[in-house]
């Protein structure tokens, strides 16, 4: 069963022409276990649609679906809180704290009732990181010890969905493999992942071609 669905979904800037639509007509489902690649070229309307997805944004026509129930009708705070997860290419950490304080302040601001140090801990090392990593501040990690702390962010409230967007695009072929191994291995999500990458798209259960209208 579908956990997300877009139904007949456009999408155009408030101050286009009437008929100047970023994407038009979309009809996506994804499901929990499953991975999803979303490709296009620049200007497609990738990230926007993330944003759509995220509720960050709203279509200007057809409708989103989140667990059968509409996004217009939801409170999104609590959606974006609780059941989606967002992973960026530029990571968005907070540069001033350490790896274990940015996965803590996650779960504290998502109200985790076990948001204990010894929770982002475990966390921090499912996604490959160790003790040495733990308390350094994030500026001092490479590219993609960053994005492994962005990963274990995302994961702090156990959502049911993560959200990524170019979440390789700065990194090595070896590192990106990692990366999406740690995406791999969440079993129980859905993971849509916006890439530019043929190596994901070749990793993942469905790719989306999304093409401008």
């Amino acid at each position: 069963m579908s956990i997300l669905k877009l139904e007949k979904v456009g999408y155009r800037y408030s101050d286009a022409a009437i008929d100047d639509y970023v994407f038009k007509n979309i009809n996506y489902e994804f499901e929990c276990g499953k991975m999803y690649a979303i490709k296009g070229r620049s200007g497609s309307g990738k990230t926007t649609l993330l944003s759509l997805l995220s509720g960050l944004e709203k279509c200007s026509e057809g409708t989103i679906y989140y667990d059968n129930k509409d996004l217009n009708t939801i409170d999104l705070d609590l959606y974006r809180s609780k059941y989606i997860g967002i992973v960026f290419q530029s990571y968005n950490l907070l540069p001033h704290l350490t790896a274990l304080e940015n996965v803590m302040l996650s779960m504290d601001i998502s109200k985790v009732k076990d948001n204990s140090k010894e929770k982002a801990k475990e966390l921090l090392k499912k996604v490959g990181l160790n003790e040495s990593h733990f308390n350094r501040r994030v500026l001092k990690l490479s590219g993609g010890e960053q994005q492994r702390v962005a990963i274990a962010r995302s994961l702090s409230y156990n959502p049911k969905i993560i959200l990524a967007d170019e979440p390789t695009g700065n990194l090595d072929k070896e590192t990106e493999d990692d990366i999406l191994n740690i995406f791999k291995s969440l079993k129980d999500k859905c993971i849509i992942i916006v890439t530019h990458s043929k190596n994901v798209c070749d990793n993942v259960d469905i790719v989306y071609d999304l093409k401008k209208k």
